[in-house]
């Protein structure tokens, strides 16, 4: 039987390639590979891969601080999935540039001042990336996104929205919103028995609300709100600075796009409905209505420069051409996304510390109760508003203390050579922090004290006009900022005239814990009454 079997033999195992010259150095290679199993070919490529990996990182890396070698292929993605201040803040005190690499990405921390303005004030070099899902969640083509003329044009037609005669028209909607939800405070200590509850999922709700009361008005329902509130965690959840880079079903990024889906159809219902009525002369009661009206008018100038009689109109500072209702729904989103993480940190920690420093808390109550001429329950202006010059220093403070924003993700759009010896390459991310500018003790004295003295009457502001990196700087600065801080000026002062607070204190309440901003640990346990005058 075997001297009848037919023969199989590999070429390569028989043969030199026929009449192919192969160079006798190969022919050792050329024989081991035609014997190699399968597994170990496998392996091989394995290998070959993990160490095109490492030495991929090695030469992004080059002198700057970060690990000498990476996991292969994940980096530090694990870790990234529990994020640690304490981790953060051992990278920024690591040096003025330091990296890690996560899947493909090859990232650039800027910890100093100098490095982060650097990399603001960049956009020849960078572009804001928030994280790779950030894309699939609030849509490739959102005006975030653009880069050089077509963002700066379409900021331009932004900028109106939040001038100070803009701003004063959103008040009288936020005052509703906060004397509506300082009665359910109460409600909610009453329900626990008068003990202490974590409040800041309840500021995040608070916040929503007056998010969606500015933004888009009596447009959306208080069920739609409520909802919103609730399921834009899941959204802050799916945009955490490292991720999977795509989208699997049943993950933290496919919830976070489902609840991305519905706000964005919730303000597209809204953008029809204010179409209708500003169409029909209405009075501008929230930034969609007002960017809505400038459309109009926009409209209606082109329409009688066309016709050659432009008598009686007054042409609009900004040009605008009508947008969708997606393409309006997809830019308010945008401002939610801004606002909503970043105020909801910056009132947790206010309330908390205000609890803390009740020589501060009296100070703002007197302030607020002098400018309402001795009415507890009176409405303010934004003249009355702009002149608390004290609660306002408090606010500029707290965001100085406790930045909400620690960390701005940009994408390299092309070598950047950040340094004369540290160029970054194309492709990577680059992430300026502000934390480290805001604790500068040659600015700030004694920078981990709360002390709104710095701002009231002291020369923080002028000093540090180049640390205070809160809302960023360059092209793609904050256009809420005024908006924000006079929002939480606002919340703090009603507050302090209608309700007395009391933070208890846990081993956790100064402890940061980091969830696209920050929060304390413990979540602010706090008690609320009602003020007795």
């Amino acid at each position: 039987m075997a001297s009848n079997a037919t023969s199989f033999t590999s070429p390569l195992a028989s043969a030199k390639l026929g009449t192919v010259a192969v160079p006798p150095q190969l022919e050792y290679v050329i024989d081991t590979i035609s014997k190699a199993s399968g597994w170990t070919i496998v392996f091989t490529l394995l290998a070959v891969l993990v160490a095109w990996d490492q030495i991929k990182y090695v030469l992004n890396k080059g002198t700057i601080a970060g690990p000498s070698w990476k996991i292969p292929f994940i980096g530090p993605f694990l870790e990234s999935l529990d994020p640690k201040f304490e981790e953060y803040y051992a990278k920024w005190l690591s040096g003025p540039l330091s990296c890690v690499s996560v899947f493909h990405k090859f990232v650039v921390i800027a910890s100093t001042k100098d490095m982060a303005r650097k990399v603001f004030n960049s956009p020849g070099y960078v572009k804001p990336c928030v994280v790779d899902v950030a894309h699939k969640l609030l849509g490739a083509d959102n005006w975030v996104f653009l880069d050089g003329p077509a963002h700066v044009e379409f900021r331009k037609g932004l900028n109106g929205l939040f001038t100070r005669r803009a701003l004063e028209i959103y008040l009288p909607g936020q005052e509703e919103v906060y004397n509506r939800y300082f009665k359910s405070f109460l409600e909610i200590t009453k329900n626990a028995g008068g003990k202490p509850v974590p409040w800041m999922p309840h500021f995040r709700e608070v916040i929503t609300a007056v998010s969606c009361r500015s933004f888009v008005g009596h447009y959306i329902s208080d069920e739609a709100v409520k909802k919103i509130a609730d399921d834009y965690y899941l959204i802050t959840a799916a945009l955490e600075l490292v991720n999977f880079p795509i989208i699997i079903p049943y993950t933290k990024t496919w919830y976070g796009k489902k609840a991305a889906d519905m706000v964005l159809a919730e303000f597209a219902k809204c953008a029809a409905k204010s179409k209708v009525r500003m169409a029909a002369g209405g009075e501008a009661t929230c930034i969609m209505d007002a960017w809505i009206k400038q459309m109009i008018d926009s409209k209606k100038w082109r329409e009688a420069v066309a016709s050659g009689n432009t008598e009686g109109l007054e042409k609009p500072t900004h040009l605008l051409r009508d947008f969708t209702d997606y393409e309006i729904s997809q830019t308010i989103f945008t401002f939610l996304f801004a606002s909503q993480d970043a105020t909801s940190s910056a009132a947790t920690w206010l309330f908390q510390t205000m609890a803390q420093r009740p020589d501060v808390l009296d100070r703002v109550r007197e302030e607020n109760l002098k400018v309402r001429n001795g009415d507890i329950h009176a409405p303010l202006n934004m003249e009355q508003l702009e002149s608390m010059t004290y609660t306002r220093a408090v606010v500029r403070e707290l965001l100085r203390y406790r930045p909400p924003v620690l960390m701005v993700p940009y994408l390299v759009k092309k070598a950047f050579p950040i340094t004369e010896d540290y160029t970054i390459p194309k492709g990577s991310m680059v992430v300026p922090t502000t934390y480290m500018a805001l604790r500068d003790p040659e600015v700030y004295p004694n920078p981990d004290y709360f002390d709104p003295e710095r701002y009231f009457s002291g020369d923080a502001e002028a000093k540090g006009a180049k640390n205070y990196l809160v809302f960023g700087v360059g092209p793609h600065y904050c256009l809420g900022q005024q908006y924000a801080q006079l929002n939480l000026a606002l919340f703090v002062g009603k507050a302090s005239l209608l309700l007395d607070w009391k933070h208890h204190p846990t081993p956790l309440s100064e402890e940061i814990k980091v969830f696209a901003t920050i929060f304390p640990k413990d979540d602010c346990p706090l008690t609320f009454e009602e003020r007795k005058w």
